[in-house]
């Protein structure tokens, strides 16, 4: 081995080739380690809806409305591209908006939550439009609603059917 001799240090020894090969070798694999422990929390990470319910429509009215907070407590974005219900024949994200004085829906493709994000669904906003009902709505009973994530997953949510605003 050579050894270096500067005018501020001590001499040190210069690690051979070999070494310094499996020195880089070491720090590259406790690296990708690292990385592949941060991709297993972050696939375990899933943001959750909280609160949810549905506003009970008035009389034979063929659809309704969802409501709640969805939350995403992870380290990274997560976006909602689709909705579904055992209980519906069509679930979409939908945005209500105040165009020239006339309230509007247009439908979302998709709802981005930042990471320690949430979002609110919320009369007179973002909701999820409820469409051909499969079964009759009771206060107090409850539907499932799925919400479809970019990249794969899905959110399972339980919302209470409600005759008005809690």
């Amino acid at each position: 081995m050579d050894t270096i001799t500067s005018r501020f240090a001590a001499p040190v020894r210069a690690l051979p080739a070999l070494g310094t090969g499996l020195l880089c070798a070491a720090l590259l694999a406790a690296l990708l380690l690292g990385i592949s422990v941060s991709s297993a929390e972050a696939k375990e990470c899933m943001p959750k809806i909280r609160e949810g319910w549905v506003r009970m429509p008035p009389g034979k009215m063929p659809m309704a409305a969802g409501f709640g907070r969805i939350v995403n407590p992870c380290p990274m974005p997560a976006t909602i591209v689709g909705a579904s219900s055992p209980s519906f024949g069509s679930v979409e994200l939908h945005e209500t908006r105040t165009v020239d004085g006339v309230s509007r829906m247009r439908h979302m493709p998709e709802l981005r939550l930042a990471p320690d994000g949430a979002a609110m669904l919320k009369p007179g906003g973002m909701h999820l439009m409820l469409m051909q009902p499969r079964v009759p709505l009771q206060p107090g009973s409850r539907i499932v609603i799925e919400l479809e994530l970019k990249g794969g997953g899905t959110l399972l949510g339980e919302f209470e059917v409600r005759k008005t605003t809690p």
